[in-house]
C-alpha cells in the first residue's frame, strides 16, 4: 500500500482515462503520450495494490475499485478547480456545457442581465455538439442540452420546449415577387438522432405538398449559421423562436407568413442536466432560477 496519497499528477492522469474510458484519449487531453499515461496507471495500480482498470482492446473499463477512486477524484479536482478559479477572479466561476446555436444566439446575448444581477458570479461556456458525462465531468457545473426531453432522465428538468418558425429581413421579403421563388434555408443536424425540422415536415404538417422544382432550399449544419444566412438577406429560415428573439427585437429579422403557410410548429425541447453533487450549490441554484425566469418570459 502507498505509504503516503499519490501524487496530484499520476491523479489527473487517472482522472482523465478514467472519466474518458480511453488511455489514448486521455493522453491526448493531457498532452502525453499514451505510453506515458499507461505507464502511470500502472504505478497507481501497483501503488495500491488493486487493479483500476479492465484493459479492452479499444477501450478500458473501470473496476469497482476503479470507480470509488474516480467519484473521489471528480469530487477533489472540481472542488479545487472551483477554489482556484474563485481566488485568481475573485469571482466564483460557474462553468455551463451548452450548444453552439443556444449559446451564441441566445445565453450570450442575455448574460449581461445576469451579471447586473450577480456580480460574484462569472460563467465560463462550454459550447459544442459533443455530449458531455456532466455527471462525471468535474468541470461541469450545469449542461444546457437540447432534443427530445425525457423526464425519467436522472438530474434533468424541462427548460422549454421551442416553436419553430419562418424568418427573413424585411428587405429580402420586400422583394420577392412571387413567394415560391424564396430560397428555404434550414438545418441538418450534426446530431443524427435529433428528428428532422425541415420545410418538407412544415409542408406536411400543414397539408401542402411543396415539393416545386422552383423552391431552393439551402442547408446549414448549425442552427446559428441558418439564423446568420437569413439576416444576410439569403433567403427564409425555418428556425427557433427562442433563437430569433434578439434578431426580432432588434427589427433585424420579422415572421414570414403566406395564404399557404400559416403560424409556428412545435420544435424540441432545451432541458437542463445537473449533477447531484451540483444540486445545493448556491451559484448554481442561482444560475437556474434565472436562467427559467428569463427564458420563460422571452418564450411568452
Amino acid at each position: 500500500m502507498y505509504p503516503k496519497l499519490p501524487s496530484l499528477n499520476v491523479l489527473k492522469t487517472f482522472d482523465a482515462a478514467a472519466r474518458l474510458k480511453s488511455f489514448k484519449k486521455a493522453s491526448e487531453k493531457l498532452n502525453v503520450t499514451p505510453t506515458a499515461v499507461s505507464h502511470q496507471i500502472k504505478a497507481l495500480e501497483e501503488g495500491l495494490g488493486v487493479s483500476l482498470f479492465e484493459r479492452r482492446t479499444r477501450a478500458v473499463k473501470l473496476t469497482r475499485d476503479g470507480e470509488l477512486l474516480l467519484n473521489t477524484t471528480a469530487n477533489i479536482f472540481r472542488e479545487l478547480n472551483s477554489t482556484v478559479n474563485e481566488i485568481v477572479s475573485g469571482k466564483e466561476v460557474l462553468t455551463i456545457s451548452t450548444t453552439s446555436s443556444f449559446a451564441s444566439m441566445w445565453l450570450v446575448p442575455n448574460l449581461e442581465k445576469f451579471y447586473k444581477a450577480h456580480p460574484d458570479i462569472e460563467v465560463s461556456l462550454q459550447a459544442g455538439e459533443k455530449k458531455i458525462d456532466v455527471m462525471r465531468d468535474p468541470y461541469i457545473d450545469l449542461a444546457i442540452r437540447y432534443g427530445k426531453y425525457d423526464p425519467t432522465d436522472p438530474g434533468t428538468s424541462i427548460l422549454v420546449t421551442e416553436k419553430i418558425g419562418m424568418y427573413a429581413t424585411q428587405a429580402y421579403l420586400d422583394g420577392l415577387t412571387n413567394p415560391e421563388d424564396a430560397t428555404l434555408l434550414e438545418t441538418e443536424w450534426v446530431n443524427k438522432s435529433l428528428p428532422a425540422i425541415a420545410w418538407k415536415t412544415l409542408f406536411r404538417q400543414q397539408g401542402h405538398d411543396k415539393n416545386h422544382p422552383t423552391y431552393i432550399v439551402r442547408q446549414f449544419d448549425q442552427e446559428h449559421h441558418v439564423i446568420q444566412a437569413a439576416l444576410a438577406g439569403q433567403g427564409i429560415a425555418l428556425v427557433s423562436s427562442i433563437l430569433v428573439e434578439n434578431a426580432l427585437k432588434e427589427q433585424w429579422l420579422v415572421p414570414f407568413t403566406s395564404s399557404d403557410l400559416q403560424g409556428e410548429i412545435e420544435g424540441l425541447t432545451y432541458y437542463l442536466v445537473m449533477p447531484p453533487h451540483n444540486q445545493r450549490k448556491e451559484s448554481v441554484i442561482t444560475f437556474t432560477e434565472w436562467l427559467l425566469a428569463e427564458i420563460q418570459n422571452s418564450a411568452l
